[in-house]
């Protein structure tokens, strides 16, 4: 069994409740209805009923009524959620007046839903920016415990079985915090990890905190901080095998690993891949996805408290699915 029929075959088997904010959106309302004709998830769409129901007749779907239909306009709990939004920021400077405002926009509205209990996870980007999607993530569900900052996570299915998983590799930040410190980086490590058991169902994640550096082959700042993130991820997670700083080499291929770093348990047989920062992450799994002809999956929004997911604008009914199922999985394990 392939890693994506993996993750949608599990999401089945234990359904969670996504919200689709953007509900009037063409791509999203089609793979809504596959979603929920498949059992992928209990599917909760936002948006004006007339609306929905007019453009699922115009695209000949015929599942959207099994799915939970609001509109945030005229919603019975749109005061309730008006004066929860309130109670989170009223100590920001929101009044209640603004809370009103802010629910009837449906990527607040979903996260409330979250926040109350009575959803479990929600996808956006079809049509808004990522910081619509993540602003009232982090104003309303906040980051998970012991974590500041959120990441992005990328799962890369590559052509080569003897490296990571069969081939697979979790790999991150790819996508949110452009220049972390130490103390950042240690948590987007034991997110990634966290993400790779969750996400792609690795029993043993094993995390490479990479650098240009092998147990100290040169001397920089920009190690030392890999050197202290990696000490900072041990005392998070006790439990989680991570090692660092390793080379990209010394970290997948098991001969350069026991030659740079003898002794590690890491080097030679990672699965997970932290990279220092952003910008080498972003550049270094797009070499990967285009040089390597590897599928990239993602990024997986990882660091808040329950899953908020964020859709390429250029994203495909069939992207909008899988982020379903990833988000889903994601859920399992938050709870």
């Amino acid at each position: 069994m392939d890693l994506i029929t993996s993750i949608i075959e599990r999401a089945k088997a234990n359904k969670q409740r996504i919200v689709l904010p953007e509900g009037t959106e063409e791509r999203t309302l089609t793979a809504a209805d596959r979603a929920i004709a498949d059992g992928l998830a209990d599917i909760i769409i936002l948006g004006n009923i007339d609306e929905l129901h007019a453009l699922a007749d115009k695209l000949g779907l015929k599942n959207i009524d099994k799915a939970t239909l609001i509109d945030p306009a005229t919603s019975p709990k749109r005061e309730e959620y008006a004066q929860l939004l309130f109670e989170l920021r009223k100590k920001k400077g929101m009044t209640i007046e603004q809370a009103r405002e802010k629910v009837l926009d449906p990527l607040y509205y979903g996260c409330l839903i979250i926040k109350s209990g009575e959803a479990d996870g929600q996808i956006s980007g079809a049509l808004s920016t990522t910081g619509d999607t993540l602003r009232p993530a982090l104003q309303i569900i906040k980051c998970a415990p012991g974590i500041t900052c959120v990441s992005g996570a990328m799962l890369m299915i590559t052509q080569t079985p003897q490296f990571g998983e069969d081939g697979v590799l979790v790999v991150g930040d790819v996508a949110v915090t452009p220049m972390p410190d130490a103390a950042q980086l240690a948590q987007i490590a034991v997110c990634t990890a966290q993400t790779a058991k969750s996400v792609a169902g690795f029993a043993d994640p094993r995390v490479a905190m990479l650098s240009f550096s092998t147990k100290g082959s040169a001397k920089h700042e920009v190690v030392d901080k890999v050197l202290e993130a990696t000490k900072i991820a041990k005392e998070m997670a006790p439990e989680l095998k991570i090692d660092g700083e390793l080379q990209a080499d010394a970290a997948l291929v098991p001969s350069v690993g026991k030659k740079k770093a003898p002794g590690s348990d890491i080097a030679g047989n990672a699965n997970v891949l932290v990279f220092p920062n952003l910008e080498v992450g972003n550049i270094g799994y797009k070499l990967v996805q285009r040089l390597g002809n590897a599928d990239a999956i993602g990024p997986i929004l990882q660091g808040i408290a329950r899953p908020v997911n964020d859709l390429s604008r250029g994203c495909s009914v069939d992207d909008i699915y899988k982020m379903v199922a990833i988000t889903a999985c994601q859920a399992m394990d938050a709870k």
